[in-house]
């Protein structure tokens, strides 16, 4: 059955991460990071299905070969905490073949990410044959025309213009400056530090305690990056993934759709069910009872004694009496005034009103 995953994840070398590690494993290739001289092999993965990079028109040619593609990301990126690519892990319809989700990914990939100037690695797994998903890595740094990297965040001047305080960055000052404005420079004065223009500190004679200017904490975040990173525009993929995923299905003549929305949103009062993962799965497979599967069995049976629950409600209503609605609590606080019935995972209250 067709279900919707999407997950969103961030390769960052403060969480322990590199870029060639991660596209390595997806294509379970051997690749050499230059930043910090690690050989990462994994040819010996099982379950790769296809792979494939996708670049933008400005972008390299010789970046289709992703090691080159994610050497030169893991160049450019110069902080130890560095943020070097975004991860999107999808589940793929399994009533689909390998090349109709090879089409849906490709056509996906590219009106999302590669026309709006991201480098796409992206490949597909599927193991056993149940569980077709695929990776998809994306650089976050924009590219300019010529195929050099954009910045993501510029340093932001404070300056300072008849008592009113603006940022500008260095380009923008150099206009800024003819207009009267001025960098704010630390300066001793007595016994305290603070900032001043030089003009205003000549007249009074301070001293310069510090050569750099003023400026912002984060600095002014790239318009693109910025677009990028917003929540806004994680919704609109999630949406545009349900969106790709239900017309490629309909092409097909598959009676079958998915959903990004969550359950509330789409007024189902059942309780969603958690991401198990490959790990739990493989602990249920050879005997072990894993945490997140029992959560599940638990949540399925919870939601299958709500169903009948509704059903019996149903057949009790009178005609003179409305239909009696089902409120869903997780608080398992009993009211003090209505009828009351819980179960391991949530509560279930009856109302009623009488005509």
């Amino acid at each position: 059955m067709a279900i919707y995953h999407m997950q969103a994840k961030v390769v960052s070398r403060g969480s322990g991460r590199s870029a060639v590690a991660a596209s390595a494993y997806m294509s379970c290739s051997r690749m050499y990071n230059d930043y910090d001289g690690i050989q990462h092999d994994h040819t010996r993965k099982q379950g790769l299905i296809y792979q494939e990079v996708m670049l933008p028109p400005m972008a390299p040619l010789e970046w289709n070969d992703r090691e080159q593609l994610w050497n030169a990301v893991e160049e450019t990126e110069k902080t130890k905490d560095s943020r070097l690519a975004r991860e999107f892990v999808v589940a793929l319809p399994v009533e689909l073949d390998k090349d109709s989700n090879i089409s849906l990914l490709q056509d996906f990939i590219k009106k999302n990410f590669v026309d709006m100037g991201m480098c796409a690695d992206f490949a597909i797994h599927d193991t056993d044959g149940h569980n077709p998903h695929a990776h998809i890595l994306l650089t976050v740094r924009p590219l300019n025309e010529n195929g050099t990297w954009q910045y993501k965040t510029e340093k932001e001047y404070l300056c300072i213009k008849d008592g009113e305080e603006k940022g500008f960055t260095a380009s923008e000052f150099k206009t800024a400056q003819k207009q009267g404005w001025e960098k704010q420079y630390r300066y001793k004065v007595g016994k305290k530090k603070e900032y001043l223009t030089p003009s205003s500190a000549q007249e009074k004679g301070y001293e310069r305690i510090d050569k750099h200017p003023k400026s912002s904490r984060y600095g002014r975040q790239n318009p693109i990056s910025e677009q990028w990173n917003s929540d806004e525009q994680l919704c609109i993929w999630r949406a545009n993934w349900a969106d790709a995923v239900n017309k490629m299905l309909a092409r097909n003549q598959i009676n079958a759709t998915i959903d990004h929305r969550s359950f509330a949103d789409q007024g189902i009062t059942e309780q969603p069910t958690i991401h198990e993962g490959y790990i739990a799965q493989n602990m249920e497979k050879k005997g072990m009872i894993a945490d997140r599967c029992e959560i599940n069995r638990q949540i399925r049976a919870d939601n299958k004694m709500l169903r009948e629950l509704k059903a019996k409600v149903a057949k009790l209503v009178k005609p003179h009496i409305s239909p009696c609605s089902l409120v869903i609590t997780y608080a398992n606080t009993k009211p003090s005034s209505c009828s009351f019935f819980s179960c391991s995972q949530h509560s279930i209250i009856f109302f009623s009103a009488i005509s």
